[in-house]
């Protein structure tokens, strides 16, 4: 019984327990387990992290599948610095990149075919969006640092601490940019 529970160590239903730092180095390994539980750990983070660049949703959708990809296919290239989230985010950040150049290349694209004016309809998804509208447009008003500490801290529920370990910044400096994205955010909102 004994040498069952010790086969068992490494099993789907204990990894879990381990940190990010182990499940990528599992995943660098082709394990497919540690990367589904790499993936629930952390998509919440990537995603809010790659919204908080691309500022559209279906974008951030489609590179955090492009970084994921990335992330698998790559993980073997990963140095242990016990920061895998700061390398994930990385990877992100480079994809946001490469996302904005294409669409730069794309400009061709005129207002009128995003939103339909010259056939007199109006884009349903518009119309229902007015609240994700101002709110998108008050995140406008932050740098681009300050806009990703709220939305990792907001809709990711990451801790400060954990904040500043993924973008590589002291705590204070984490905690005095949210305090004073939250007041922009404030005053512009009484607005």
């Amino acid at each position: 019984m004994l040498f069952m529970g010790m086969m068992n160590l490494d099993g789907p239903q204990d990894y879990g327990r381990l940190s990010d730092e182990k499940l990528l180095l599992k995943v660098a390994e082709g394990d497919q387990e540690a990367f589904s539980q790499l993936y629930q750990n952390t998509d919440r983070s990537m995603y809010s992290f790659i919204l908080s660049i691309v500022k559209n949703p279906p974008d951030a959708e489609e590179i955090m599948q492009e970084a994921y990809l990335k992330i698998w296919t790559s993980a073997a290239g990963y140095k242990s610095q016990g920061k895998p989230l700061a390398w994930m985010f990385t990877i992100a950040r480079n994809l946001c990149y490469m996302k904005f150049r294409e669409q730069k290349h794309d400009s061709d694209i005129t207002i009128d075919d995003l939103t339909g004016e010259e056939s007199g309809e109006v884009c349903p998804q518009i119309e229902q969006a007015a609240d994700r509208m101002v709110l998108m447009s008050a995140l406008q008003i932050l740098k681009e640092e300050e806009r990703q500490i709220v939305l990792l801290h907001v809709t990711a529920g990451l801790k400060h601490r954990e904040i500043a370990a993924s973008l590589q910044i002291p705590l204070a400096t984490a905690l005095s940019k949210y305090n004073r994205a939250m007041k922009k955010l404030e005053n512009y909102l009484k607005e």
